[in-house]
């Protein structure tokens, strides 16, 4: 542990303790606008768990904070609630002492460097930043030996050791997310965690229809509903605008409107979703849920099908897909070689199952 940590704690570093590397942690302390944050890096898989905003009274009771942050974090992965508390009641004693080699003040540096980078992803109205924490295990480290894994694999498979039983119970649900458009069916049908947040919703659907994340988006909730067409939708009122960026706030109209961050899908499997993308080209993706499944033995995003090419980023909306379309198909075109060109660049392709779910392994 810092010193600067151990000052903010106002406590006297106690001699370190032999102990299971899986149940220690590195931790730092980060200054990040106004508010504080806490890095935890795991000993035995680099596994990150980010604390932020907390305030004096916080730092007087860091050990509940930190085993709440566990939970709260674990429980995202969709990880059995008993493995939870197992992992949680083998640290019962939380003993804080200095940080024991360069080597893992070396890891602990690059886990806060992460932190900065990702910092789009902190939800000011939380301490526990579930989404940040899963964004940095996913993300390949080295170990010292010229070879690199993943610290979320890592911790599924070191639970899975300890325990002798499947890490996951995961309520799952299939969706079918169909693109609007008039003249092409493009369409996928996935299954995420149902307590799926919103915000980690929109990266799965940006990997499964292979979109870039260029461009500023929403979700309107509505209530449920048979009509099934999405102009018949519209003319319905929303009951919740979910948005990506507090700068929304300032056109909010009759429509409440919530930050996605932390907003689960959970809490509104029984209404119409639409996910809208670029609000220049207007992509507007209808969400439907099409099962609940009890207990799913994954807790990451699946693709099962799909069908049809998303259009190119910043193609010019319908009309300007149309263009496209009309172009690269007529080979004597003038700008027939150059569109094409422009296409792939774009990452303009049809549908491959395989790649889909590439990307989405990824999220």
């Amino acid at each position: 542990m810092y010193k600067k940590l151990l000052d903010e704690l106002k406590v006297t570093p106690e001699a370190p303790i032999e102990v299971d590397p899986l149940f220690a942690w590195h931790a730092n302390v980060l200054k990040l606008g106004r508010k504080k944050a806490l890095v935890l890096v795991n000993d035995k898989n680099r596994y990150v768990i980010v604390l932020y905003g907390l305030k004096a009274k916080e730092w007087k009771n860091i050990d509940v904070h930190i085993k709440g942050a566990i939970r709260e974090v674990f429980q995202a992965e969709c990880i059995k609630e008993e493995l939870i508390e197992r992992f949680i009641s083998s640290s019962d004693r939380m003993v804080f002492s200095k940080t024991k080699d360069r080597t893992a003040v070396a890891r602990l540096n690059n886990s806060s460097e992460f932190v900065y980078h990702f910092g789009e992803l902190i939800d000011p109205d939380s301490i526990v930043q579930k989404d940040l924490s899963l964004k940095i295990s996913t993300l390949l480290v080295g170990d010292g030996k010229k070879s690199y894994y993943l610290p979320n694999e890592a911790l599924y498979k070191e639970l899975e050791d300890l325990s002798g039983q499947s890490v996951f119970h995961t309520e799952a649900v299939q969706l079918k997310v169909t693109l609007e458009l008039r003249n092409h069916k493009v369409w996928r049908r996935i299954i995420v965690p149902s307590n799926i947040t919103f915000s980690k919703l929109h990266e799965v659907l940006q990997a499964a229809f292979g979109w870039q994340n260029y461009h500023l988006h929403d979700f309107l909730i509505f209530p449920p509903s048979s009509v099934k067409n999405v102009v018949a939708l519209h003319q319905n009122k929303p009951i919740v605008h979910l948005v990506c960026t507090k700068e929304a706030f300032q056109y909010q109209g009759e429509i409440p409107m919530k930050m996605e961050t932390g907003v689960k899908l959970s809490d509104y499997l029984s209404s119409q979703i639409l996910y809208n993308y670029d609000f220049g080209d207007d992509w507007t993706h209808k969400i439907e849920v099409e099962k609940v499944i009890e207990n799913h033995d994954r807790n990451r995003p699946v693709c099962l099908a799909g069908q049809g090419s998303t259009p190119p980023e910043d193609v010019g909306g319908e009309p300007g897909y149309e263009l496209f379309l009309q172009i690269i198909q007529e080979k004597k075109h003038p700008e027939h070689v150059y569109m094409k060109e422009w296409g792939e660049d774009q990452g303009y392709e049809g549908f491959n199952l395989d790649e889909v779910n590439w990307r989405l392994n990824e999220v």
